[in-house]
């Protein structure tokens, strides 16, 4: 790879996502790899310094600073292993530092918060965990710089988060990070060789990952001559703060988008006075936000917008040669009649109208324009009547708004679907999950599906009048109706919402011919968002591969690829 290839491709790769996070990575890789600096042939060599910290260490135990470590001459057999630059050494963590585990102390957070009360912040230490300070004491352990890597609760298998830190002055440690003092070796280099080395064979646990003192001790160390070791630090330094400058463009880059996003998303979801000038811009705007949306979330909230859109009639034209919404609302008596069902449309407050409707529209209760509406019921005997097939039996986890998932439906015998004929589902209803995490989410049971049935967890909405199934999904789905689910739910630990409740939710009805409209224009809008997001998933993967592919080239001509970066 040469400089002018990383120029060419830096503004590109900078937008995928970690980027800068694998940049700073690879910074590491080549500094513990010899790749970063220059070496000097006047350099002490580093077999030199290990002897020199050998003899340190003797001269420490006999004064009484530490404690004499168990005597293991063995070099770690993955030390002997490393290929290092000439004038370089390999050796065991614990050769070129001290293990101070032995001094490490925990104490809960109970306690903690009773020995600093009522102190000044002047009278307390640090008190620090597996990655980073956890709080304060009124005490102190060590007074030192030292190296801490985390024994338990950190990102072993995250390439790109750090596992080791340092920390200088007076401080306490407790047991969930292992303590190393070096002896004449650069603490902030060993910090950087423990954030790259790989933990997959060396940490123990199902769980919660656990690096165990024996195998923290023997991790082995690729070793410059110590000026060497400072120049790495000082380069390292200054290319960490290049990544610090690029992370903050990127991030205002990232802001000034959002603003501007936000900003038109914002404008469309207020009411303006003259529809005519509203739809131009709300036709301006959902044809320059595919130019401006490059994250998930906003591609979400682009979609929330179009159907707030929706809801209002501020997304297609009224046609005042549409037959009037009366007609549609005749229909459904008549269906209510033939059904034997007591009807009556109630007179809505205005108090409880948040918008005025479009012309030509007008206000219902759910309940009002659904000739069913309710939840499931569990079958009797629970878990232990569903069957390998049958009739399905719909639970929360198959409903998504964009349609039924299968996979791990149940199944009921035809006898219990009969038993339970009063919720049984049927092709175009709508069923909306209405407890849980899940809930407010809602799907259209297809054309083709056949008959189901459905748990408590799931309501079914069934239109009185065919053909108004697709607006009332859209209605269902906007921020309008789910504002309705978030405030009427009940129930302490499990929200849900009730039947009484989801029926008297007021609901803004228009023409069904320009309902037809809005689901048309509301598709044609959403396909777009599934294109947008295709699109942005493509580019992150194309960035990403990219990046891999420039940085892998990098680590074989480092020189010119880190003269391109500065």
């Amino acid at each position: 790879m040469n400089a002018e290839r990383l120029l060419a491709h830096f503004e590109r790769i900078s937008e995928a996502p970690d980027a800068i996070a694998r940049l700073r990575r690879f910074i590491l890789d080549l500094a513990v790899r010899g790749k970063l600096v220059e070496q000097d042939p006047e350099d002490e060599p580093a077999e030199e310094m290990l002897h020199r910290i050998r003899q340190q260490k003797k001269r420490m135990v006999i004064s009484g600073e530490i404690k004499k470590a168990k005597e293991d001459c063995s070099a770690s057999s993955s030390a002997q292993q490393l290929k290092v630059p000439c004038g370089w050494s390999t050796c065991r963590l614990d050769e070129a530092a001290i293990c101070l585990d032995y001094m490490r102390e925990p104490v809960n957070g109970l306690e903690r918060q009773r020995r600093i009360e009522g102190k000044t912040q002047e009278e307390l230490f640090p008190y620090f965990g597996a990655t980073q300070q956890q709080g304060w004491i009124d005490n102190y352990l060590f007074d030192d710089e030292l190296v801490l890597l985390g024994e338990d609760g950190v990102p072993f298998f995250d390439a790109l988060r750090a596992k080791a830190y340092l920390i200088a002055g007076k401080a306490w440690v407790n047991n969930h990070a292992h303590v190393f003092k070096p002896i004449l070796t650069q603490a902030a280099y060993l910090v950087h060789c423990l954030n790259v080395f790989d933990y997959s064979d060396r940490v123990a646990g199902a769980t919660r990952s656990k690096l165990n003192q024996s195998k923290a001790v023997d991790i082995p160390i690729p070793l410059p001559p110590l000026a060497e070791q400072h120049r790495i630090v000082a380069k390292v330094d200054e290319l960490m703060a290049l990544c610090d400058q690029l992370e903050a463009a990127r991030q205002q880059r990232e802001q000034g988008r959002e603003r501007l996003v936000a900003a038109t998303l914002q404008r469309l979801n207020q009411p303006a006075e003259d529809p005519a000038s509203f739809r131009q811009d709300a036709s301006f705007a959902l044809q320059v936000l595919p130019s401006l949306t490059t994250t998930l979330a906003q591609i979400k909230q682009l979609r929330q917008t179009i159907l707030n859109l929706a809801v209002r009639g501020k997304l297609v034209e009224q046609d005042p040669e549409d037959e009037p919404v009366s007609l549609l609302l005749d229909e459904i008596k008549a269906r209510m009649r033939m059904l034997r069902l007591k009807h009556a449309f109630s007179v809505i407050d205005p108090i409880e109208i948040p918008f005025d409707e479009p012309s030509g529209w007008t206000w219902c209760r759910l309940g009002e324009v659904c000739e069913k509406t309710g939840s499931g019921s569990t079958p009797r005997g629970g878990k232990d009547v569903y069957k390998n097939s049958g009739v399905p039996f719909l639970r929360s986890q198959n409903v998504y708004n964009d349609g039924l998932r299968l996979v791990d439906v149940a199944f009921i015998d035809v006898l219990t679907h009969q038993r339970m004929a009063g919720t049984r589902v049927l092709p175009c209803d709508l069923l909306l999950n209405i407890t849980g995490g899940s809930i407010g989410r809602c799907a259209k049971v297809p054309l083709e599906f056949g008959e189901a049935n459905i748990s408590q967890h799931v309501a079914i909405i069934r239109v009185a009048a065919r053909g108004m199934e697709e607006f009332i999904h859209s209605l269902v789905l906007s921020p309008y109706f789910q504002g309705f689910v978030d405030k009427s739910q009940t129930g302490a630990g499990r929200g849900g919402l009730p039947k009484n409740r989801m029926d008297a939710i007021p609901v803004p009805i228009p023409p069904l011919a320009e309902q037809h409209r809005i689901v048309a224009k509301v598709d044609e809008l959403m396909a777009l968002c599934d294109q947008l997001e295709q699109q942005i998933s493509q580019a992150d993967q194309q960035r990403r591969r990219l990046l891999e592919a420039v940085l892998a080239e990098a680590l074989e001509e480092p020189e010119q690829a880190l003269a391109a970066m500065t």
